[in-house]
């Protein structure tokens, strides 16, 4: 039970700053509203009609990847602090970890994913 106290803690102290930032902008944030208020701004001029912003799909696919391999990649923190306890086994297991996660790199590089043109 010792064990999830650090973790008890951290949900505890995680779950109050987000309440407590959604309380503060509540309490600090703007308060009027009306048909101008809610309106979108657009340079101080009164918007004439609804644009649709075209995004490439190079930006997301970019994106998509960033987001893959930084979550992969947080598993290396919790496989170095208990780098010693896992023993050769371990770092056997790592490495597979880690030759998955770069042959998906070269993968992604090879299929021209990361490139802008």
């Amino acid at each position: 039970m010792s064990n999830f106290f650090g973790f008890a803690v951290l949900l505890l102290f995680a779950g109050g700053t987000v309440g407590g930032m959604i309380a503060l902008s509540q309490w600090l944030g703007p308060r009027r509203r009306g048909a101008v208020h809610d309106m979108p701004f657009e340079s101080g001029k009164i918007p004439r009609e609804i644009m649709r912003g075209l995004f490439s799909v190079k930006f997301f696919l970019v994106a998509l990847l960033f987001i893959l391999f930084d979550v992969e990649l947080i598993f290396l923190f919790p496989w170095a602090v208990v780098f010693r306890e896992l023993g050769l086994g371990g770092f056997i297991s790592m490495l597979i970890f880690l030759a998955v996660v770069l042959a998906g790199l070269f993968y992604s590089i090879k299929k021209g994913a990361l490139e802008w043109k």
